[in-house]
């Protein structure tokens, strides 16, 4: 982290962005925070990575005080419920991997429709979401939690749908690997 520690960065803030900060990271807004933070402590000296580390301290200050995101729901009957609501036909359900910066690997459920033709979210399972939904001794082998709990959420309601169900690359995260083809 360079020369200096995530508190000693932070107390160079000026008053009002270190506000705007805590503002953010208490909305569970947390890359909004990093870019105030990178963009006031830039002239300084502040890099990418040190932004993050401030960022994650203001977290930890706040703890249960932030309006957490709420986990994406992944049982069948909030996805069946979702699915129905799509425009067009469902005509498969797919799992496809993204990351970030933030949240490393994660897995987007899709639905597939038809009339019109199209890709729609249903659930993104990042790590939380998925240990939370397995639970913390859920059995997944070696795969990655969000694979395991994206798997077991997409099968099941292409089941109930009647569907065929794709995930290309369910082993390693691959946000390369082939897309569903009809």
């Amino acid at each position: 982290m360079g020369d200096k520690t995530a508190t000693e960065w932070w107390e160079l803030l000026p008053a009002g962005v270190r506000q705007q900060v805590d503002g953010y990271v208490l909305q569970d807004a947390r890359m909004q925070a990093i870019r105030v933070v990178l963009a006031a402590g830039r002239a300084r000296g502040l890099g990418l990575v040190d932004a993050q580390c401030v960022v994650a301290e203001r977290y930890d200050h706040h703890g249960d005080a932030i309006a957490r995101t709420p986990d994406s729901p992944l049982d069948l009957e909030s996805l069946a419920a979702r699915a129905a609501g799509l425009p067009g036909r469902v005509v498969a359900v797919e799992a496809v991997w993204d990351g970030d910066t933030f949240h490393d690997w994660f897995v987007v459920l899709l639905a597939i429709t038809a009339d019109p033709d199209a890709e729609h979210p249903l659930a993104t399972v990042y790590w939380g979401t998925a240990v939370r939904h397995l639970g913390e001794t859920g059995n997944r082998g070696t795969r990655h939690p969000s694979a395991t709990a994206a798997d077991k959420a997409g099968r099941a309601l292409a089941d109930h749908l009647r569907v065929p169900f794709h995930f290309a690359s369910p082993d390693t995260p691959d946000d390369e690997a082939p897309r569903w083809r009809p």
